[in-house]
């Protein structure tokens, strides 16, 4: 399996909480950790494996260090790539914004001949609309660290085990 990059953006800390959970639970898998205030471009294009994070700011704002990396995202030749993403948000308090962060991240990467996995029903989430949310499933990993923090470990391995074999 080649290198995977987990990019992750965090301004309070649980994003990148979660990042770390994700390397754990990947295991033997080679993985990079990257903060996305960070990475370089040229770190993207030496991963064909990619676990992109976000959270959700105020009423569906993209964290802020990934608000400023989007245009050089935008700008990468991401085909042939195999990506993940996951997202977290406050489902309670945004129930009509949740995780629209990891939603804007779909949306910049889904016509870019990348191959996303990791797709997540909605069934078990409470909230009322969400960006991120595609023919009934989330584009990715949906976390509430606020509301639900204890779903979040099983929901993680859960994930990882469906993702894992889509690396290459």
């Amino acid at each position: 399996m080649k290198p995977i990059a987990i990019i992750y953006g965090s301004s309070g800390g649980n994003t990148k909480g979660v990042a770390d959970k994700l390397v754990k639970q990947l295991g033997d898998a080679q993985v990079n950790l990257f903060d996305v205030a960070k990475i370089k471009t040229t770190d993207l294009e030496a991963h064909a494996n990619l676990i992109l994070g976000t959270s959700t700011w105020g009423s569906g704002d993209l964290q802020d260090d990934w608000d400023s990396f989007l245009p050089k995202l935008q700008a990468q030749n991401l085909k042939d790539k195999t990506i993940a993403l996951f997202g977290l948000g406050d489902s309670s308090s945004y129930s009509d914004t949740f995780v629209d962060g990891m939603g804007i991240l779909y949306e910049t990467i889904k016509d870019q001949g990348c191959n996303i996995v990791g797709f997540v029903g909605t069934e078990g989430y409470d909230y009322e609309s969400s960006r991120a949310e595609e023919a009934g499933k989330f584009v990715g990993l949906a976390l509430d660290q606020d509301n639900e923090y204890e779903k979040t470990d099983a929901r993680i391995v859960s994930w990882v085990s469906a993702i894992l074999p889509e690396f290459q």
